[in-house]
């Protein structure tokens, strides 16, 4: 029980406060921000001799030969003999963030080298995920003899062997889960295959624009090998990485190891605004500052997303390769209206979705199916649905021919992508795949229930050795007066967070609560005050109807409180100030 903070092993969500590894206490006066960043880099796994790297993580730092992926040499030979030869090439690309930056950075890499490739985005409603035979014939016929899909493929076997008896050759970049057998495929790069070596299965956590940054870097390599920048200069990649930094966090790869790496120097390249349309996109997303991490995936993603859940497929790659100002203007501003659209669409589905829970309260694993459901969103309603219950979700929309479109988000330590796969493999599915922490499938309305089953069946000691593992990991504890944009900028310091480099959690208290209320949709914003006269802004976001939230509300006249959560900059005002965005409380008294 040693780890266990401030004794509190039942908080008012009903879990532990445990300390993350090790724990900072910066109430002393002899708190150092240096030592608050050694902390939450050991706290995320780096051992000490290797504090340098990951304090700056750069490319350099991390970027392992390119070689050493399945297929990378052979789809770099291939790219370069086209570039050369200035043939035609199509990216097929999927309809998401992550399918919709690996386009555009292949497509602006390869217009750099003087080769104008198109792109083809699939119709979400229409075609669905992934390349059909159907498209990709289409796609030949048109004169692309050399096609790349970037997002997908690595499970498309009967569209991979039509494009191959139509003469096609098909590379493919991927990243979602391998089967044992592969598709017919000219080469195959994907650090998921079941046949990769250890170094490169390592990085099995890139998104698919990772991969493609990857390929791209080889296709230099092997251009310079053969002379190509004799008699021109070398382009460089490196200002591409804003696209990799979107695609990776909108797509919730793990922020580890090259990911980090991505992320960190892909914000600094958008900070400076050389993408047009990333430029148009930050504008339209109303950020008046350089974006961070967070907006990545709260502000520009979802707006990217939009394009392919409810309005064109192919709005995002056409956002982030033009270099005409009007154009994208235009093209963002639509995007954000989509998103809003979209928004609207979202809050149906949950609503209903919501409404089926208590009848799956009991099962590991929330299976909610509802006729009429827009396919575009069901992804995002998953993850309110696993952010609700704590478990891992999956949401299908069913068609009028009794055909549903399934996308399910999990929980850590729950393989749901491999569960899929192992459903379709079983006969449950038409089609299914995905990774680790999110998967898409296919499934006939009769086959639902039996599917149901078939995953609680298969995940039921993995969820509940998962939920019984469940606790509030802290990494510092701080007076109330502590909480400053000082101390907020040196958490910072030790990022970019997200999915598997969570970011910090801190407690701080007692306090109480001067003012509370309700903003916007069920979130609960408060005032409240240490004994040592220090005051600041508190959120509880989406919590207005939970335990924690009517405490705060209504519980809480003249007692005292520990708050758990997220410390932020609020930057609205003329002078930045720091808040607490709240996950958890306990009484402190």
């Amino acid at each position: 029980m040693s780890n266990i903070v401030l004794n509190i092993t039942e908080s008012l969500n009903g879990q532990p406060w445990r300390w993350r590894e090790g724990h900072v206490d910066a109430r002393g006066p002899h708190f150092a921000p240096d030592d608050l960043i050694t902390q939450l880099l050991m706290a995320r796994g780096v051992p000490r001799d290797d504090l340098a790297r990951h304090r700056d993580p750069t490319i350099r730092g991390f970027m392992p030969d390119p070689s050493i992926f399945r297929d990378m040499d052979t789809a770099a030979r291939r790219l370069a003999d086209a570039v050369i030869a200035q043939e035609q090439i199509t990216i097929y690309g999927d309809y998401d963030v992550d399918g919709a930056t690996s386009a555009a950075l292949l497509v602006r890499l390869l217009a750099m080298l003087g080769l104008r490739a198109g792109y083809y985005i699939p119709d979400r409603l229409m075609e669905g995920y992934g390349p059909s035979g159907e498209a990709l014939v289409r796609i030949g016929a048109g004169g692309s003899k050399l096609i790349i899909t970037v997002d997908c493929g690595a499970m498309a076997y009967d569209a991979l062997s039509q494009a191959k008896a139509a003469g096609l050759e098909v590379i493919v970049v991927d990243h979602h889960k391998c089967a044992a057998h592969l598709p017919d495929a000219f080469a195959l790069v994907n650090p998921n295959r079941l046949d990769e070596n250890d170094e490169a299965a390592s990085h099995g956590h890139l998104a698919a624009v990772g991969v493609a940054f990857l390929l791209g870097a080889a296709l230099l390599r092997e251009l310079r090998g053969r002379g190509f920048f004799a008699e021109q200069a070398e382009p460089k990649i490196m200002p591409l990485l804003d696209l990799v930094a979107l695609g990776t966090v909108a797509d919730v790869a793990k922020l580890q190891g090259l990911n980090r790496a991505f992320v960190a120097q892909g914000l600094k390249i958008m900070a400076q605004g050389q993408n047009t349309g990333m430029n148009a996109l930050i504008e339209a997303s109303r950020l008046t500052r350089a974006p961070t991490c967070s907006d990545l995936g709260f502000a520009l993603g979802p707006r990217i997303n939009a394009g392919g859940r409810v309005g064109k497929s192919d709005l995002g790659v056409r956002l982030l390769t033009t270099d005409d100002r009007e154009e994208a203007r235009a093209i963002a501003g639509e995007l954000n209206r989509l998103n809003e659209e979209r928004r609207a669409i979202e809050s149906t589905v949950q609503e209903e979705a919501e409404r089926m829970l208590p009848a799956q309260h009991n099962r590991p694993i929330s299976l909610l199916a509802g006729k009429g459901w827009h396919p575009g969103v069901i992804g995002i309603v998953a993850g309110r649905v696993k952010e609700k219950t704590g478990r891992p979700s999956i949401v299908i929309a069913l068609d009028a021919d009794g055909i549903g479109k399934g996308s399910g988000r999990s929980i850590a330590g729950v393989d749901l992508g491999a569960a899929i796969i192992s459903a379709r493999e079983a006969g449950l599915l038409i089609a299914g795949g995905g990774h680790a922490m999110a998967a898409g499938l296919t499934v006939a309305e009769d086959k639902i229930e039996a599917l149901s089953a078939w995953l609680d069946e298969r995940l039921a000691v993995a969820v509940d050795r998962a939920s019984g593992e469940k606790a509030l990991l802290i990494d510092a504890l701080l007076s109330p007066g502590g909480l400053t944009p000082e101390f907020v900028n040196a958490m910072e310091a030790a990022g970019p967070y997200g999915m598997g480099w969570p970011g910090p959690r801190i407690v701080t208290g007692p306090l109480r609560v001067v003012k509370c209320d309700i903003v916007g949709k069920d979130h609960v914003r408060a005032i409240v005050a240490g004994d040592d006269g220090r005051s600041f802004k508190a959120m509880a976001f989406r919590q207005g109807e939970t335990a924690l939230g009517q405490m705060l509300l209504h519980g809480g006249a003249g007692r005292k409180y520990w708050l758990a959560g997220r410390p932020k900059i609020d930057d609205w005002g003329a002078a930045a100030k720091a808040e607490l965005h709240i996950e958890d409380a306990a009484f402190a008294d």
